[in-house]
């Protein structure tokens, strides 16, 4: 396993660490948050500003270059305060620029990445049915019908989150129902969310609730050939690299949510005062922050590690399943225990373990259940397939 990042990685995280603290306050971030539905356009301009959109994207494509481990520190780095309001740039991050950056050709990546660099271009995945859930491939009802020119897709996803802000909607669709096997046969498309016959509705959350997750319904809308991504019927294949990026940024999240549960939580113990003294001299009090500090820890390396075999290109799927189920579950963990440690004040709207909280439980749930996630874990030691 190997854990270390380098000086420049080391001297980005420094610098981005100062850029949230100061733009990126925890008591706004709280605020935005609260406002369902409400895209926070101030949110996305300061992510603008600071270039954040270009990070991971090559410099020849307009963005500022960097690997992988830079991403995934940046996305630490802001959900220490954001929570999940960061999801607002790692949608986009890895449903558009790495999508496109590795399936588009090099027309699309010429077109697509310099917008997306520059924050001008806002992309969502809409992969999820209603019927299907995490079960993507037996879910799969929505078509994609050849045309003169183009593909007619029909159908409806759920979950599309920020939809209904995206300018473009990577999109999933059966084109062949004559396979041998149920991955063969689907394509992905980059499709315009201003098509016509394209409708949405916002689904309210728990948690989130500033970026919107939607159904987003497809009927009889048209999609150019030059908005194909990849090659024609091998769509799922050429998502999974999109996928495994998702579940690292995933992880990246959640262990920046960690880190943000454990700064409030020692504060608020070093600060409290009761029966006499600070609370943080009770012992039970004193588990708790070690046990979030030693998840914080594991995530950590985990993080790191998967980081690695992604830049290297080296299989990590199954360490994409494990990092994504750690980090979520640590994090879920963490913001309960950082509740109970704040008191009747954790359960508060003023304070953020309640936010850290709610974000955090979802993650668990997507982009892959932690359930399937360890039935893939499980499986690449040779068990057979439990669906």
């Amino acid at each position: 396993m190997r854990t270390e990042i380098d000086e420049e990685s080391e001297l980005f995280r420094e610098t981005t660490r100062k850029w949230v603290d100061k733009q990126f306050p925890k008591a706004w971030c709280r605020e935005l948050e609260s406002k369902e539905h409400e895209f926070p356009q101030a949110f996305w301009d300061k992510l603008v500003d600071y270039g954040a959109h270009g990070i991971g994207i090559p410099e020849e494509y307009g963005g500022l270059g960097g690997t992988i481990t830079m991403q995934s520190i940046f996305a630490r780095e802001i959900a220490r305060t954001a929570g999940g309001l960061s999801w607002i740039w790692g949608v986009t991050s890895f449903s558009g620029s790495k999508a496109i950056g590795y399936c588009g050709t090099e027309d699309q990546k010429q077109k697509y990445l310099p917008l997306i660099a520059e924050g001008k271009l806002k992309t969502a995945m809409s992969y999820t049915e209603p019927g299907g859930g995490t079960d993507l491939l037996g879910g799969m009802k929505t078509s994609a019908q050849k045309t003169d020119g183009g593909w007619r897709l029909n159908g409806e996803k759920i979950w599309s989150t920020l939809a209904s802000n995206a300018d473009y909607l990577l999109v999933l669709a059966r084109s062949d129902r004559e396979v041998a096997k149920r991955s063969d046969g689907i394509s992905m498309f980059f499709v315009p969310a201003a098509s016509e016959g394209i409708t949405m509705t916002e689904l309210p959350k728990l948690g989130m609730r500033a970026a919107s997750s939607c159904s987003v319904y497809l009927e009889d809308v048209f999609v150019p050939d030059e908005l194909l991504l990849g090659e024609e019927g091998k769509g799922w294949y050429t998502s999974l690299k999109p996928l495994n990026n998702e579940r690292l940024v995933n992880a990246a999240t959640c262990l920046g949510m960690l880190d943000g549960v454990l700064e409030d939580a020692v504060e608020h113990l070093k600060t409290r005062n009761a029966f006499g003294g600070p609370i943080g001299r009770f012992q039970a009090l004193q588990h708790y922050v070690a046990d979030i500090a030693m998840w914080q820890k594991q995530g950590e390396l985990m993080v790191h590690h998967t980081a690695r075999l992604q830049e290297e290109g080296a299989p990590n799927a199954v360490e994409s399943a494990m990092v994504k189920t750690l980090c979520s579950e640590y994090a879920s963990k963490a913001a309960d225990l950082g509740i109970s440690i704040l008191g009747g004040m954790g359960y508060s709207a003023e304070t953020d373990m309640q936010r850290y909280w709610r974000d955090s439980r979802l993650l668990r749930i997507g982009p892959v259940s932690n359930e399937m996630a360890r039935n893939q874990i499980a499986e690449s030691f040779g068990l057979p397939r439990s669906y």
